[in-house]
């Protein structure tokens, strides 16, 4: 097996494998002189296996006379016969054996053999899954003309059609050479009207710069971290001149960096600042999903190739009553700083010591020290499942995460869910199998060995056993 790819196996029909079965009591036919019992209908695969034993012992045919019992699988819009029975006298028996050598049946002599072991195979057709097991029993004189005639009904075919069984395959991830990770946020620091000296006791600023002291903290404390950088980047709101504003995001951006660094000995090279003077994005992005009743129009003149003063100044005369909403209720989640700690992460080798992350920091992680923890794990298990949802949300757009996700997915019958893993999960031969296996489960055969063929063109080994098993089910 290829280092880098494990299989898991999902049984979502026994019946493919093992075969399913339908057993039933004893039942009689005419007149209850004849006694069916053992009666089971199985499937596997291709084939449904029809066996029962017929007790004869009590039949009394004179020396012209037969038996016919002919069992026979009836559904609401289809019939089968089943190879018949025929118990014969003396005289009819040996006249069967003289004109009947091609005839399609089991011949036995009456009072010669007390119980008929019946067996039979058909090929398996959808319509049988509901339906019923039935016998006739007919007794005939000479020349085969009708005496007595009786029905029985023997059992009811619960067989539930076969469905394709999945063979997943799993891609073991590559590691990261080097482990960056980052911590990030927003903090509102309120500085007095065109003022940039930070108060710590002004309106809400001890709760915001406690965000960033306390997202620092976080990593710096992390014995198995190193932070590599520290970066700040500050945004003013539009109100008031540009040039102001250029101003006011520049110094406030600084100030902050210093309050940083009166806590920490951070070195200059590792803090990194920028600021842009109006956040007219933030600002965008709140108008269009407002229900201002302007917002078309504040928008269109967003779009326009106005100076920044010029723009909202057109905002500001033209729609006055939404411009002072905004100033009001908007502007001031426009004056932010976003902060960013960088920082690596050393490597995990102990699987106790992954596992515990997982729960706690699995960002810490990357994908193949999350891989060793699955593999200690019962495929197709909550924990093991589990893994794999917190790979893909750890790294919602690698390739070899989305792929085992959607194996899982898959896995658990959530079909949408794994369509929408598989739809990044790039195009190597695997996730290639993977939509196959999509396709088969959603009952799209035609799709399935499509791909199936592909990924086996790809490499994909499980590919061949697939495109056979769907021959199988057609």
């Amino acid at each position: 097996m290829d280092m880098n790819r494990t299989t898991g196996i999902i049984f979502l029909c026994a019946v493919f494998l093992s075969g399913s079965a339908v057993y039933a009591q004893q039942q009689e036919l005419l007149d209850g002189k004849v006694k069916v019992s053992d009666i089971a209908v199985s499937r596997s695969g291709t084939n449904v296996f029809v066996s029962m034993n017929m007790d004869v012992s009590e039949l009394e045919l004179r020396t012209d006379r037969e038996a016919v019992l002919t069992p026979y699988i009836a559904g609401e819009s289809d019939t089968l016969s089943l190879v018949p029975v025929t118990v014969a006298g003396r005289n009819r028996y040996f006249g069967h054996l003289r004109e009947d050598r091609n005839e399609d049946r089991l011949l036995y002599r009456e009072g010669k053999t007390a119980v008929i072991e019946y067996r039979t195979i058909v090929p398996w057709a959808s319509w049988m899954a509901g339906a019923s097991l039935v016998a006739s029993g007919e007794v005939r004189g000479c020349c085969g003309a009708g005496i007595s005639s009786e029905e029985g009904y023997l059992a009811c075919m619960d067989l539930e059609p076969c469905r394709f069984v999945p063979e997943f395959v799993y891609l073991r991830p590559a590691g990261e050479a080097v482990k960056v990770r980052r911590e990030s946020g927003a903090a509102y620091v309120d500085f007095p009207v065109n003022r940039t000296e930070i108060y710590e006791d002004y309106r809400r600023n001890a709760s915001e710069l406690s965000k960033i002291i306390s997202t620092i903290d976080l990593v710096k404390n992390d014995a198995d971290t190193r932070i590599l950088s520290l970066s700040i980047k500050g945004y003013a709101s539009p109100e008031g001149p540009y040039s102001n504003n250029v101003m006011l995001a520049k110094e406030r951006t600084h100030t902050l960096k210093e309050y940083v660094r009166s806590h920490y000995a951070f070195p200059d090279s590792l803090m990194v600042t920028s600021y842009e003077p109006e956040d007219w994005a933030g600002l965008e992005s709140y108008v269009r999903n407002s229900g201002l009743p302007n917002r078309d129009g504040i928008l269109e003149i967003m779009d326009m190739s106005l100076a920044p003063d010029a723009k909202e100044w057109k905002i500001k005369s033209t729609y006055p009553d939404d411009y002072a909403f905004l100033l009001r209720e908007v502007y001031p989640g426009l004056r932010h700083s976003d902060y960013e700690v960088g920082y690596e992460v050393r490597s995990y080798t102990d699987v106790e010591e992954i596992k515990h992350l997982l729960r706690t920091r699995p960002q810490k992680l990357d994908l193949k020290e999350m891989y060793l923890a699955a593999e200690t794990m019962e495929p197709g298990s909550a924990e093991y499942n589990e893994v794999f949802e917190i790979a893909v949300r750890m790294f919602p757009d690698d390739c070899t995460a989305n792929l085992n996700a959607a194996n899982t997915a898959m896995g658990l019958g959530d079909m949408e869910r794994s369509a929408a893993y598989l739809a990044k999960a790039g195009d190597s031969g695997e996730a290639v199998y993977a939509r196959g296996l999509h396709s088969a489960l959603s009952g799209d055969y035609e799709q399935a060995g499509s791909l199936f063929k592909k990924a086996s063109g790809l490499g994909v080994e499980q590919a061949e056993a697939a495109l056979a098993q769907l021959e199988s089910l057609k």
